[in-house]
């Protein structure tokens, strides 16, 4: 794989050279804006493979290909940092390391099931989030809640149907299909 310069020469970069010479700053850069080594080592990787895949548009008349991979890494960055914005539940994710040796597959999923679900009720209203909580995830009676909360029944119904629609709109801003 290599980066063609823009001069008509056929004489390529190696990635693998420009890697060596810029990977490290470029990964320091990263880590300084994100503060997470895992995005960190994600943005380095973005930014050659986009340098990679615009070659064509490197001059290196107009900038250095440093000043070129640090304009790429700049877009990156802003691009993670809006994603994280967006979704900052992946923030709080980790590898599994901390998990404990035996968990499966399936514990795994339903772990990340539980924290999904966890942080979309986090985005959602007050009222609706106990509504839900106790009538769909402790499994209690509306009209035991209802009594509980001094709201009548179909005020209780209400909410957890509009609460709902409320979690399964978190859930899609947070990229996952409910």
């Amino acid at each position: 794989m290599a980066l063609r310069r823009r001069l008509g020469t056929a004489e390529p970069l190696d990635v693998r050279a420009a890697y060596t010479a810029h990977g490290p700053e470029l990964y320091r850069f990263a880590l300084r804006q994100l503060g997470d080594g895992g995005a960190a080592q994600d943005v380095v990787q973005e930014v050659f493979l986009r340098a990679w895949r615009a070659a064509d548009s490197y001059d290196p008349e107009l900038a250095s290909l440093r000043t070129w991979l640090f304009a790429i890494a700049r877009n990156v960055v802003v691009d993670e940092a809006r994603r994280f914005a967006v979704r900052p539940w992946q923030r709080d994710l980790t590898d599994g390391s901390d998990l404990p040796a035996q968990a499966g597959a399936a514990d795994q999923d339903a772990m990340v099931d539980t924290w999904v679900v966890e942080e979309a009720l986090r985005r959602i209203g007050d009222d609706h989030r106990t509504a839900i909580v106790q009538t769909h995830l402790r499994g209690r009676p509306h009209a035991e809640v209802a009594a509980e909360l001094g709201i009548p029944v179909g005020t209780l119904r209400s909410r957890v149907f509009y609460g709902l629609k409320a979690l399964r709109l978190a859930m899609e801003e947070m990229g996952v299909e409910p």
